[in-house]
């Protein structure tokens, strides 16, 4: 399933808050385990910073959902 998130005014979104913010994981520590052990990819590569500042342009997978930062 494909997310379009919209920073409106901010430069961007770390990575761990924009899963938890759209509810992909429960908790803010799920997403640091999940990011940590490989499961994310931005801009189609495997991504294990947690707090990765997604711009404009990113696109974020996460299992079956892909996320676009616009």
């Amino acid at each position: 399933m494909t997310h379009k998130f919209e920073l409106n005014d901010k430069p961007f979104i770390p990575l761990n808050m924009l899963l938890k913010y759209l509810q992909l994981v429960e908790t803010g520590g799920e997403a640091n385990i999940r990011i940590s052990d490989g499961e994310v990819r931005v801009n189609n590569a495997v991504e294990t910073q947690k707090r990765k500042k997604l711009r404009t342009g990113d696109t974020v997978q996460f299992g079956k959902e892909i996320v676009e930062i616009m």
